[in-house]
């Protein structure tokens, strides 16, 4: 990312602060995580079960999901205005969605719903997302293992920063690897955690439709809101491949090991108890003490 860019960054999220701001207050939590841990899934998966039980008279797809669910931020199709239903009779949660770093100012004092994925099924997804879907990074693997925007020292920052912030606040940690095992208990306890009573018959048509094979055919014939990318390199798309454990298709197993290494030396105790929950095959990261939920 240029200089240039950044500064104009810099401006947009400065300009727009005070509306976000109005916005986190109204809000009944958010749905953070990394770029590529699986948010698409997860926003998609909940948007159709709060579709069906608020009686939307709609059935999301890759565009209306920014309905039910809306991104954090001021995108006339993507965000906070997009969301209409607080005034329903059956009023819906308003759950933000975000890939911003942690900020207190900005997500005040509202409850998280954190996502996490195995760091290196996220860098292999991150690098296919930057090289084939966006078109920003041009190198190897290695070179963007060490790039400061899109390789490991961002993922670091952000789950270093979340990290901190999540201990002080009543959250959720779900992690993706937990949503394949089991889709409906995991979902089912987020449910409750928004305080929306689940109903059993709901949240399996909801997985059902919320399917990778469903998902991928729906991006191929709509593309996702806000970006232009090639839909039919199965590489560039947002529904790249739907499993856990697939880094190994790109990374040597020292580049893997590498990533582990880095994520021991370089994340925090309560970050690297984060990525506990993916099932990270390091004993080290398990050793930190935080809890999977801290309530209020």
């Amino acid at each position: 990312m240029t200089l240039k860019s950044l500064v104009r960054r810099a401006r947009r999220r400065f300009r727009d602060e005070p509306h976000l701001r109005a916005a986190a207050k109204r809000a009944d939590a958010f749905l953070v995580s990394y770029p590529k841990s699986g948010r698409t899934w997860l926003r998609f998966l909940l948007s159709c079960y709060f579709a069906e039980v608020a009686k939307l008279g709609f059935e999301p797809d890759l565009i209306t999901t920014f309905r039910v669910l809306p991104n954090f931020d001021r995108d006339p199709v993507r965000g906070i205005g997009a969301f209409a239903w607080g005034g329903t009779a059956q009023r819906l949660p308003l759950i933000l969605v975000s890939h911003l770093g942690f900020a207190a100012r900005l997500f005040l004092d509202r409850s998280v719903i954190f996502l996490v994925r195995d760091p290196r099924d996220v860098i292999v997804s991150a690098y296919f997302h930057a090289t084939r879907h966006k078109k920003v990074f041009a190198g190897d693997i290695d070179a963007f293992l060490d790039n400061p925007t899109y390789g490991l020292p961002a993922l670091f920052r952000f789950l270093n920063g979340w990290a901190g912030g999540l201990a002080a606040r009543r959250h959720i940690l779900v992690s993706y690897e937990e949503m394949l095992d089991g889709s409906e208990e995991t979902v089912g306890a987020i449910l409750r955690f928004v305080g929306v009573p689940v109903d059993g018959e709901a949240l399996r048509r909801a997985i059902a439709a919320a399917r990778f094979d469903r998902m991928r055919d729906k991006e191929r014939d709509q593309g996702i809101p806000g970006h232009d990318y090639d839909r039919g390199d199965a590489q560039s798309m947002r529904m790249r491949s739907g499993k856990a454990g697939g880094f190994d298709e790109l990374l040597t197993p020292e580049q893997s090991a590498l990533i582990l290494a880095r994520c021991q030396r370089e994340l925090s105790p309560r970050a690297r108890a984060l990525l506990a929950a993916t099932g990270v095959p390091t004993g080290d990261l398990r050793t930190a003490a935080a809890p999977a939920m801290a309530s209020a």
